[in-house]
C-alpha cells in the first residue's frame, strides 16, 4: 500500500530523530510539504538537509513545545509559509531515567509533564484554531503502549502518556462534527535514541511484545500515516496500538 499526501502540509514536532524523523521521511516520500520542529538546532538542520535531498519541501523550526510563545510563533511561521495546516503529528517527547517512584525529583516530573502533556495540549490548541479557520484537518498524537499499560520505574512517562490518551479522546469528541479528526498512536518498544539512552538491555524490551522483537520506526510511521489519511475517515478518538501485541498479553 502506498499513501498519497501530495501538497498537503504536515507538521511533525520532535522530528530531528527517532519516530518523528521516520514520520517525516514517510510523509515526504508521499508528497507532503513538511514542517519539522525540534528543540536542538544541529540535528534539526541535519534532518532538514536530508529530507530536502530526498526531494521533500521542508520548513525546519526550532521549537520548545512546552512554551506557549514558541508554539504560537511556530503556527504563525507555518501559515506564513504555506497558508494552511492539513495534518499535525504531535510527537515531541522526553522521559526520565528508570528509577523508583519515591526517587523521582520534582523537576524531572515537571519536565516530562511539560513536554509530553502540556506540549501536546499547547500544540493541539494552536492546530485546532488554524483548522477551524480553514475548515478541517487531522491530528495524530504520539501516545504509547504505556497509555494502556504499566512500566515499573517509569512513572512520570507512563502518567504523561495515560494523560495524552485521555486528552486525545476527549478533544476528538469536541471537534468530531467540524471535520477535525484527532487520534493517537500507541507504539510499543522501538530502538529510538531516547529509548537507547534510557535502557541498558534492549532485549528485555523485546520480551514485552507477543511478537518478541522490537518495533521499527517505519512501522510506527505507517500507523501514523494511516490515521492521517482518508483510509481512517471514520476514526476519531481512537488509540491505534502498534505494539507487537504488548497490550494483548
Amino acid at each position: 500500500m502506498t499513501f498519497n499526501f501530495h501538497d498537503q502540509v504536515v507538521l511533525i514536532t520532535g522530528a530531528a530523530g527517532g519516530l518523528g524523523y521516520a514520520c517525516a521521511q514517510a510523509f515526504g516520500a508521499a508528497g507532503a510539504k513538511l514542517v519539522i520542529t525540534d528543540i536542538s538546532k544541529e540535528p534539526l538542520d541535519k534532518a532538514v538537509e536530508e529530507l530536502e535531498q530526498a526531494g521533500a519541501e521542508v520548513l525546519g523550526l526550532i521549537n520548545d513545545v512546552s512554551d506557549s510563545a514558541d508554539v504560537s510563533a511556530m503556527m504563525s511561521a507555518i501559515v506564513a509559509r504555506f497558508g494552511r495546516l492539513d495534518i499535525a503529528v504531535n510527537n515531541a517527547g522526553t522521559a526520565t531515567p528508570l528509577q523508583e517512584f519515591h526517587e523521582v525529583g520534582e523537576a524531572e516530573f515537571d519536565r516530562v509533564m511539560a513536554v509530553n502533556l502540556k506540549g501536546v495540549w499547547l500544540c493541539m490548541q494552536a492546530e485546532i484554531r488554524q483548522m477551524l479557520e480553514q475548515g478541517g484537518g487531522r491530528i495524530v498524537n504520539m501516545a504509547s503502549a504505556t497509555s494502556r499499560n504499566t512500566y515499573p520505574n517509569a512513572s512520570p512517562y507512563v502518567t504523561s502518556k495515560f494523560a495524552v490518551a485521555g486528552l486525545t479522546r476527549t478533544v476528538a469528541v469536541e471537534y468530531a462534527d467540524r471535520d477535525i479528526r484527532i487520534n493517537a498512536i500507541c507504539p510499543g518498544n522501538v530502538a529510538t535514541p531516547l529509548v537507547v539512552s534510557l535502557v541498558d538491555d534492549l532485549s528485555v524490551l523485546a520480551t514485552k511484545h507477543a511478537i518478541k522483537r522490537l518495533g521499527t520506526p517505519e512501522e510506527v510511521a505507517n500507523g501514523v500515516m494511516f490515521l492521517a489519511s482518508d483510509l481512517s475517515s471514520f476514526s476519531t478518538g481512537s488509540l491505534l496500538e502498534v505494539d507487537g501485541g504488548w497490550n494483548a498479553i
